[in-house]
């Protein structure tokens, strides 16, 4: 396998890896709206309808589709890392304290760097998305040349 080869899988591999990490969160929130809605009344405060709840979940669930199949790069991958830091941004305050324990000895700040590195690997996938080769823009660009 050729150097470009391997660099086209490796991206491929993660791309679909955080496609299906963001994917999981906005399915679970039509699996379980009124928990998003919980989450949303204590993280910021706002109370949320079921209805707002669907849509927002139904738009990140179109944005890991577009990720998945490496469409529409230059806006599908900036959003979904859009998406994620809005989420980072809402828990800082766990990378002040990454080793924190609650009574039981757990660590509580566990998902943050979790979210961290998520946020990391968004980063350098669109940093390479040139890279990304076994992707559908990559394929439509090589059939428009």
């Amino acid at each position: 396998m050729s150097h470009h080869a391997r660099e086209a899988l490796a991206l491929l591999i993660m791309r679909l890896g955080l496609a299906w990490f963001i994917f999981l969160w906005a399915a679970h929130k039509i699996i379980t709206p009124k928990q998003y809605q919980g989450l949303a009344r204590h993280f910021d405060g706002v109370e949320l309808e079921f209805t707002t709840i669907y849509a927002v979940a139904g738009a990140q669930i179109l944005i890991c589709v577009l990720v998945a199949l490496g469409a529409v790069r230059w806006v599908s991958y900036p959003a979904l890392a859009l998406m994620h830091f809005f989420t980072v941004l809402r828990r800082w305050e766990g990378f002040l304290d990454p080793f924190a324990l609650n009574a039981r000895g757990f660590p509580i700040h566990r998902n943050q760097v979790i979210d961290l590195a998520v946020l990391a690997a968004m980063v350098a996938l669109i940093l390479l998305i040139h890279r990304d080769h076994y992707s559908l823009g990559a394929w439509v660009r090589r059939k428009g040349a």
